[in-house]
C-alpha cells in the first residue's frame, strides 16, 4: 500500500476511464441537442469533453514537463493549448447560466459573470507564463483567478437561489453551484497554500539572466519537445494532483457540465 501511495502509475492507468466517460458525455450531448438548442450551452461542454478526454488519455503536468506516455500526444504545448480553450469555454458556460437564471436582470450579477470570463482569461495569461519561464510563482496567480471566478460563482448563485423563486426546476443548478463553491473553495486554499510553498523553495532556480525574449523561447521549445515520463506521486503533485486531475477531468467536472446540459436543453 506503501508502495501504491508512491507511485501512480495504476492510477494514471485508471484515469483513462475518464477519457470514455468524457466520450460518452460528448456522444449524448450531441443527442440532447436539437436544432435550435443554445449554442453558448452546447458547444462549451462539447469542447470541455472533448479536451478532458484527451487529458485523460494522454495526462501531462507542466512543472518539469512531466508526461505519463512518452509519444507524441504527450504534448505540454498541444495540452496547454487546448485547456486553453477548454477553460475558457467551460467558465464562458458557468457565466452564461448565470446571465439565464438572472430572470431579474440584476447588474450586479451581470457584472460578476463577465468578470468570471474576464478572470480566466488572465488566468490562461499566467499559466502560460508559467510554462514558458518556469516561473512556479505564477501558477500561484493563475489558481488564485480560479479561486476569485468561483467565489463570484458561489456568491452569484447564492443570490440568485434566495431570491428567485420562478426557476421551473432550474435553480437545481443554483444549488450545485453553491455546494460545489462549499467544497471547492478550502481544497483551493488548500493548493494555493501548496503552490506558495513550491515556488518559495524554487524561487532560487526559476530566475536567471537572460532576456525574457531568449526566455520565452526556450520555453517554447521546451514545451514542444521536452517530455520526462514520470509516474512517482510527487512529480504528479501528491494527492492535491491526484485529487484534481481525477475531479476535474474525469469525474466531478465532467458530470457537472452534462448535467447543466441535460438540465438547460430540457427547458
Amino acid at each position: 500500500m506503501r508502495a501504491l501511495s508512491r507511485d501512480y502509475t495504476i492510477v494514471l492507468w485508471l484515469l483513462k476511464l475518464g477519457g470514455l466517460i468524457n466520450l460518452y458525455f460528448l456522444v449524448n450531448t450531441r443527442r440532447l441537442a436539437s436544432g435550435d438548442a443554445d449554442a453558448y450551452i452546447v458547444l462549451p461542454a462539447q469542447i470541455f469533453f472533448a479536451v478532458s478526454a484527451y487529458r485523460c488519455v494522454f495526462p501531462v503536468r507542466y512543472e518539469n514537463n512531466v508526461v505519463f506516455h512518452n509519444c507524441i500526444f504527450s504534448s505540454i504545448f498541444v495540452t496547454r493549448l487546448s485547456a486553453t480553450f477548454s477553460e475558457i469555454a467551460i467558465i464562458f458556460l458557468f457565466s452564461h447560466v448565470l446571465c439565464l437564471l438572472n430572470i431579474d436582470h440584476v447588474q450586479w450579477v451581470v457584472a460578476l459573470s463577465w468578470l468570471m470570463v474576464a478572470l480566466v482569461v488572465i488566468s490562461q495569461v499566467f499559466v502560460w507564463c508559467a510554462v514558458l519561464t518556469g516561473q512556479l510563482e505564477l501558477y500561484f496567480f493563475e489558481e488564485a483567478g480560479w479561486a476569485l471566478i468561483f467565489v463570484a460563482n458561489t456568491t452569484a448563485s447564492a443570490y440568485l437561489y434566495l431570491t428567485n423563486g420562478a426557476l421551473g426546476g432550474m435553480e437545481v443548478l443554483l444549488r450545485l453551484n453553491v455546494l460545489f463553491g462549499i467544497v471547492y473553495l478550502p481544497w483551493q486554499v488548500i493548493h494555493l497554500t501548496t503552490l506558495r510553498a513550491n515556488a518559495r523553495k524554487n524561487s532560487a532556480t526559476t530566475g536567471g539572466s537572460q532576456s525574457i525574449t531568449i526566455r520565452l523561447a526556450t520555453g517554447l521549445k521546451r514545451a514542444v519537445q521536452v517530455k520526462t515520463r514520470q509516474t512517482d506521486a510527487a512529480s504528479w503533485g501528491g494527492l492535491v494532483g491526484l485529487t484534481w486531475m481525477t475531479g476535474y477531468w474525469a469525474t466531478l467536472m465532467p458530470a457537472w457540465v452534462f448535467y447543466i446540459v441535460k438540465v438547460l436543453c430540457s427547458h
